[in-house]
């Protein structure tokens, strides 16, 4: 199974570290890490750690584009990019001793429709009946959604199996481009609802109706719980080991790479799910958007519990 991951928007991921954050005053920082970032580029770095071919297609802005460049090239991502005018985003995040990160976040280069044209021509050759593309991340400001939708058809149209982790997309978005795979997190769940989810009921039953909706796959990420799985196949959920964490940054994105890892070796979908979960463990055992270690995904996997729910909701 072909994998391709699309980055319309990416960012440099740029970590630091104050001893005592204070806001409103001047805080004197310690550079940790500065790397290409990205939904997309996030989930091609994680399959390509653990051995898994893919191409990450991603979009630069010019000005900034060399260092992005030299972050991929180190990764050694297969990789293909389109240029544009303007300036890569940047989104900081400020690690505090006992405290909550704080991020902050620029906004990076515009765009309008034709980008999607220039996408769809450095796509042609690589698309195939079966293969996957991922749309992760948010639409570049400029890009009506009307032709980012059509733009996908288009895709589906060409036999690729879709894949959405992006909040530029609304629930009524998401069916209407009945992608092969969701994965959105609690919190998003709430956010499509339009209130707070919070019982594990009410994000299944979410999950479930959307798949019955035609979304094909609906895994929800859920944190250190886990993450549940709709599919024709069943409702399944897997939960990890108890473990301590480093950073939960990109390990969603993880669990999208563990799940096309998995699907890919032809995995049934409890399978899948175990791996996804394992993915996004691992990954939280990583500085920033580090990706997740071979060997501690093997030792996760291990001990992920995934379980048929057999409750009709």
């Amino acid at each position: 199974m072909k994998i391709i991951t699309l980055t319309l928007n990416p960012a440099f991921d740029v970590h630091c570290h104050v001893a005592a954050f204070a806001p409103y005053h001047e805080n004197l920082a310690t550079l940790t890490s500065r790397d290409a970032g990205g939904k997309g580029v996030n989930i091609s770095r994680a399959l390509t750690e653990n051995g898994v071919e893919n191409t990450a297609l991603v979009v630069l802005g010019e000005e900034n584009a060399a260092d992005f460049r030299l972050s991929l090239a180190a990764d050694k991502l297969c990789t293909r990019e389109i240029v544009v005018a303007g300036r890569i985003r940047e989104n900081i995040t400020v690690h505090t001793s006992g405290a909550p990160e704080t991020r902050l976040s620029f906004a990076g280069f515009e765009a309008d429709a034709s980008l999607l044209s220039r996408v769809e021509e450095a796509l042609a050759d690589m698309v195939e009946n079966g293969c996957v593309v991922t749309l992760t991340g948010r639409v570049p400001s400029g890009i009506p959604m009307a032709d980012v939708k059509a733009f996908l058809r288009r895709l589906q149209g060409a036999g690729a199996r879709i894949v959405i982790d992006s909040r530029s997309f609304s629930l009524a978005d998401l069916v209407e481009c009945r992608p092969w795979l969701v994965k959105p997190n609690e919190e998003e769940v709430g956010a499509y609802l339009g209130r707070t989810v919070g019982a594990f009921e009410d994000v299944l039953a979410a999950a479930c109706e959307w798949q019955r909706a035609g979304i094909a796959n609906v895994m929800v990420s859920m944190g250190e719980r886990g993450a549940c799985l709709v599919c024709d196949g069943g409702t399944f959920v897997a939960t990890p080991p108890q473990m301590q964490t480093l950073s939960t940054i990109g390990a969603g994105d993880s669990a999208i790479a563990g799940f096309l890892a998995a699907t890919a070796n032809g995995a049934s979908a409890p399978d899948a799910l175990r791996t996804a979960v394992a993915y996004g463990s691992a990954a939280c055992l990583t500085a920033g958007t580090q990706p997740p270690r071979a060997e501690d995904v093997a030792r996760i996997r291990a001990r992920v519990d995934v379980r048929r729910f057999d409750k009709s909701v």
